[in-house]
């Protein structure tokens, strides 16, 4: 890229060493987490289907933990994918093909700094051109040290990452409330719905911490039913009474558009909407569901995707939305601790067809007591959505200010005025 500053390579002023080669015999169900190439996301860790080792095989594994500020590179499969290592992923150790930066020179690179050039769409556009092997890409840790970055006086380093970071903790922050949001909604959920806490309540005398008017709407008492015992006047019903179903026969295109399969809005199969929830057409708030290939997690609870906005997809993934007094929330909760294996079909292709995603039973809570719930959670999730919409927005501006901050068209202070004109 061109640049107003001095360019070194990268192995003048940091080193990458690969983490460690665990055996496969070293995997646990339990213990420390290891960090491999599909934790790497966007920028920060993301820790779901960890593998794990024994406090033991870790302790022989010293120079492979992780520590609070590292900074790490994907040196396989999707090469270039950076991350740095936060206080809510420790303890962990590092996999090898996944590297680490060291800064070696201090005084002339700062580590904040280093992060986001190295996380700038050039970099990584190089790191994914020194990679070879078709089927899978590799990148060695001598290849990344040959890349070439900007590198501005130390006190320019220290105040574009300051700017590019108060983004990023903004985008954190709306992250954690809305984790804390989410959690709130999931256990309504299961005190009303799974432990049936308020009817218990009742039942035992017992003051339920409801306010008197949402306690009114519960029973006193429980009745035996071929599901077990229930709360008086619930019912399980069929998951097709509970939920409205979109396929791609329902979408409203014109002809042309339906023939090419184009037009103003991208067309996407179950696997590649997981990914991109930001340009289809529907409308609204919607849940999706894969219908084929990655359908079902480890725990058997089915994959998901809470939408919204516009956005459209093939009869490979199913879109819901929760029908009558059933919000789309309370089927977001549902599902996600719902085992769905017994629905799903196919040992080598996984699918979940339609008819046996309507055979998923329901619990049927009365009306008044589906409507209460719904009033409670639908703010959270609207301000979750919020948040989401507001940390995607700030994305792309710390997106368009760093290439521009690191060749100096943009300097710090002119950055600052357009983050102020923008608030």
């Amino acid at each position: 890229m061109e640049t107003e500053y001095p360019v070194v390579k990268l192995a003048e002023v940091a080193q990458v060493r690969s983490g460690f080669a665990f055996k496969s015999t070293d995997w646990t169900d339990a213990g420390l987490p290891v960090v491999k190439i599909a934790n790497v996301k966007g920028g920060r860790l993301q820790m779901d289907g960890c593998s794990f080792v024994s406090s033991d095989t870790a302790a022989n594994a010293v120079e492979a933990q992780l520590r609070v500020g590292d900074i790490l590179v994907s040196m396989t499969g999707y090469v270039g994918d950076v991350a740095r290592v936060s206080e809510r992923d420790v303890p962990a150790m590092l996999n090898q093909r996944v590297g680490r930066f060291s800064v070696t020179e201090p005084s002339r690179l700062h580590p904040d700094y280093l992060f986001y050039v190295v996380r700038s769409q050039s970099v990584k556009n190089e790191i994914e051109r020194l990679g070879y092997g078709s089927a899978q890409p590799n990148v060695s840790p001598a290849a990344i040290q040959s890349v070439i970055i900007p590198l501005p006086p130390l006190s320019e380093q220290r105040a574009i990452a300051q700017i590019l970071g108060a983004l990023d903790d903004k985008i954190e922050l709306n992250r954690k409330m809305s984790a804390t949001l989410e959690a709130i909604a999931r256990a309504l959920f299961k005190s009303w719905f799974v432990d049936f806490d308020p009817v218990r309540a009742k039942a035992e005398g017992r003051n339920t911490g409801l306010p008197a008017e949402i306690a009114a709407l519960f029973p006193d008492s429980f009745e035996e039913t071929a599901h077990g015992q229930l709360p008086s006047g619930w019912r399980v019903d069929s998951f097709k009474n509970a939920i409205r179903i979109f396929d791609s026969k329902r979408i409203p295109l014109s002809g042309r558009e339906r023939a090419a399969r184009t037009g103003p809005y991208p067309y996407y199969g179950a696997a590649s909407v997981m990914d991109h929830i930001d340009d289809f057409i529907f409308s609204g708030v919607h849940l999706l569901i894969g219908e084929d290939g990655s359908v079902i997690r480890d725990d058997g609870t089915p994959v998901l995707q809470y939408i919204w906005g516009e956005f459209w997809v093939n009869n490979h993934a199913h879109v819901v939305a929760g029908d009558g007094a059933v919000s789309t929330e309370q089927i977001y909760m549902f599902l996600q601790q719902t085992n769905i294996q017994p629905y799903v079909t196919g040992a080598v292709q996984p699918k979940l067809n339609q008819g046996n995603l309507f055979r998923v039973p329901f619990l049927r809570a009365p009306d008044s007591i589906l409507s209460c719930f719904a009033e409670i959670v639908s703010p959270l999730f609207e301000r979750i959505r919020l948040a989401f919409d507001e940390s995607r927005t700030l994305a792309a501006l710390r997106d368009a200010l760093l290439p521009k901050l690191m060749s100096g068209e943009l300097r710090v202070g002119e950055a600052e005025r357009v983050l102020a004109a923008s608030a």
